[in-house]
């Protein structure tokens, strides 16, 4: 046992108001309780269901969360966190339980099975883990966590954001938990440092905003990774793509296309940038750089690195662009950025021209047209000074293939364009859609409902490509799958 445990004999007595400011909660508790006892003495057919159905009110009551209070602050004067530290996980956890058990007899606090088991629970997570994230965290079906302060947290579940009971004690509380969060990738927020990006051990991309930047306490932002792996025949399963396109995705990426993949937040950029990566050959040494590692590789010969905000002096950043510049001296063959943000845009595409073929990287934008006007306004951040059609000639030697990722109204996310970078025309870059995401209304559960086409390109201009890696086959059957007929039997091409 760690620290302090009472060794008082005679039977816990209760503690008044008077005695301690913070059990006022406890004997009101307590009163409540002896209230339902005298009745089930009198009616105990009626009166059973009716304390449980206390019990269930009060379980997210502020009763509730001032007795975890009161019982979390003797359990901090009771353990010594030194020598918690020394035990794993589970005997932690162990330990904890015994010793709030042991409190809750000593305050004679007066709860439900049920609750008792939800306070254990709940001051373990706080001790242990994320507080009242766990919850959260462990449930499959949720995409992003969205907390506003200590009182309000949202979750998306669905493509839907839906709020929720979970709240923390306080500011202070939800402050310490994302300092836990950063701490374990060597990061910090405060004051000093109100901004952070992060990741939890499986993965998950964290962001915080304290204050003073963030006015009505800490905004915690976690965007979930999934446990297994998403691969393209999920996203099939899922109606974001066809069949047909599944097969023009593996075969972009099996034939070494340079790649984008644009689209808005939680679009699925991240996702999809995933599962092109599972088209290429294991004997390829790949080379990831990112701001918070969330890619996932199956490859053997993957490097990953991560940027690195500066010290507290303010000194050793290491940016995005620093490390796409240090991956040319590593031998990549293929180079993937998680996101291109800022200046690091030139670098990527300076390897893409020179020898990487078959890069990837993600960024925001609303439609091809708009990412490449996105590229070109990145460069310009970094202060090159090259005329406008220099940049766009730059764009179409180095970018390939476009693929649009977008979220719709109804929550669903589907691939909605693949689009190839012809060339110039003058100073226009020429697009060429090749498969196309088209709405034809909603059914009467408001889903949206449409179809993905082709536009008609029977040779894409990576069929040069295809054909050097004997993938013609599999992209002209895709194709041809994939053309709509009008009621003539005639394809409907490009409109």
């Amino acid at each position: 046992m760690f620290g302090r445990r009472s060794n008082e004999t005679a039977p816990p007595k209760r503690i008044s108001s008077q005695e301690n400011g913070q059990s006022a909660p406890l004997a009101q508790a307590e009163m409540k309780v002896a209230q339902q006892r005298q009745a089930a003495a009198t009616t105990p057919q009626v009166a059973a269901p009716r304390v449980e159905v206390v019990e269930q009110q009060r379980k997210h009551s502020e009763e509730y969360y001032d007795v975890k209070t009161t019982v979390f602050n003797a359990l901090i004067d009771t353990i010594d966190l030194t020598q918690l530290s020394k035990l794993d996980g589970p005997a932690a956890r162990e330990e904890i339980r015994d010793i709030v058990s042991e409190i809750i007899q000593i305050k004679n606090v007066v709860m439900s099975i049920a609750e008792q088991e939800e306070l254990l629970e709940d001051i373990c997570n706080d001790v242990l883990g994320y507080g009242p994230l766990e919850p959260l965290l462990a449930r499959d079906d949720i995409a992003d966590i969205m907390v506003n302060g200590a009182g309000t947290t949202f979750i998306e579940v669905n493509g839907k954001v839906l709020k929720t009971g979970v709240r923390f004690a306080d500011n202070q509380q939800l402050m310490n938990i994302c300092q836990r969060i950063v701490s374990q990738v060597g990061r910090r927020v405060d004051e000093s440092s109100p901004i952070c990006d992060a990741r939890l051990p499986d993965g998950s991309r964290v962001n915080v905003i304290a204050p003073p930047l963030a006015i009505d306490g800490p905004a915690l932002t976690i965007r979930k990774f999934k446990k297994d792996r998403l691969r393209l025949e999920q996203l099939v399963k899922f109606g974001s793509i066809t069949p047909q396109a599944k097969v023009i995705l593996e075969v972009i990426g099996r034939v070494r296309c340079n790649t984008i993949i644009s689209g808005g937040t939680g679009s699925g950029k991240t996702t999809l940038l995933n599962c092109l990566t599972g088209s290429i050959d294991m004997d390829e040494r790949i080379i990831t750089c990112e701001d918070s590692a969330e890619l996932q590789l199956q490859q053997p010969h993957v490097v990953r690195l991560e940027t690195r905000p500066p010290n507290l002096e303010g000194e050793g950043e290491i940016k995005m662009k620093d490390l796409i510049k240090n991956c040319l001296r590593m031998r990549p063959e293929r180079i993937i950025v998680g996101e291109v943000r800022g200046p690091e845009a030139f670098d990527l595409l300076q390897a893409m021209n020179t020898g990487h073929d078959g890069s990837m990287g993600t960024l925001h934008a609303n439609s091809p047209r708009e990412a490449l006007s996105r590229l070109e306004s990145m460069i310009m951040q970094g202060g090159f000074a090259l005329p406008i059609k220099t940049i766009r000639e730059m764009i179409c030697g180095s970018v390939d293939v476009i693929v649009q990722a977008s979220r719709l109204r109804d929550g669903s996310r589907k691939i909605t364009h693949i689009t190839e970078v012809l060339g110039m025309e003058e100073e226009t870059v020429t697009l060429q859609n090749i498969i196309v995401f088209e709405i034809t209304g909603e059914d009467a559960n408001g889903k949206i409902v449409g179809r993905h086409r082709s536009t008609g390109i029977a040779r894409p201009r990576f069929w040069d490509r295809a054909e050097y890696y004997g993938e013609t086959e599999r992209l002209a059957r895709a194709l041809a799958e994939s053309e709509v007929v009008d009621d003539n039997g005639n394809p409907l091409g490009e409109q």
